[in-house]
């Protein structure tokens, strides 16, 4: 399986709006995070986890892969994900997953006689070969799926949560992913071959 993973806001409805439109007043809008994992292949959403605003992309890897049953062939996000941790987690969960996750720019490229891990052969790549060539060796233009599903939720369900609670937070989201799941399901036709008998 080829998992792509990638986070997005969405905006609290609270009563910050209401006092600016009534009062005129200043209010700090809260966000939610939502961190999606999908697969390539088939488009579906297959994890999901919530979290505040300040929460790090990274610390949301574990949890979104203990929701995805079956061996990772490849992991490809973006540069937030970037460090050891999301390497470390992705190889605990599948010892042979190809991880494909740009290094930041003021990543160091290693020197020594131990042998390079993946992070390290990416920022030789990069340094070697620069950042366009990299991607375009690597596949990581594929993660603009997982884009692409971010835009379709907030087109489709909403850039807004529209429960009160954390806890239903969670639960609102998780219920948009089953319903955008569906709406693919219906999307792709089911079609096969028969045989017809000449008359």
């Amino acid at each position: 399986m080829h998992v792509l993973v990638d986070s997005a806001g969405l905006q609290i409805y609270d009563a910050g709006q209401w006092l600016d439109e009534k009062h005129s007043a200043q209010s700090r809008r809260g966000w939610r995070k939502v961190h999606l994992a999908l697969d390539a292949d088939s488009g579906e959403i297959i994890a999901n986890t919530m979290t505040d605003q300040g929460t790090g992309d990274a610390s949301q890897v574990a949890p979104l892969l203990d929701q995805i049953d079956g061996p990772i062939g490849c992991f490809t996000a973006d540069g937030a994900y970037d460090g050891k941790p999301t390497y470390d987690a992705i190889i605990d969960q599948s010892a042979d997953a190809a991880v494909v996750v740009p290094s930041s720019v003021n990543a160091v490229e290693p020197n020594g006689d131990q042998p390079l891990g993946q992070r390290d052969q990416h920022i030789a790549a990069i340094v070697r070969e620069g950042r366009m060539n990299w991607q375009a060796s690597t596949g990581y233009g594929r993660r603009a799926l997982v884009e692409t599903a971010i835009g379709r939720y907030k087109s489709i369900i909403g850039r807004r949560l529209r429960a009160r609670s954390f806890h239903a937070q969670q639960t609102e989201v998780s219920i948009g992913c089953v319903v955008l799941n569906r709406m693919l399901g219906c999307a792709h036709p089911k079609s096969g071959r028969c045989s017809s008998k000449v008359a």
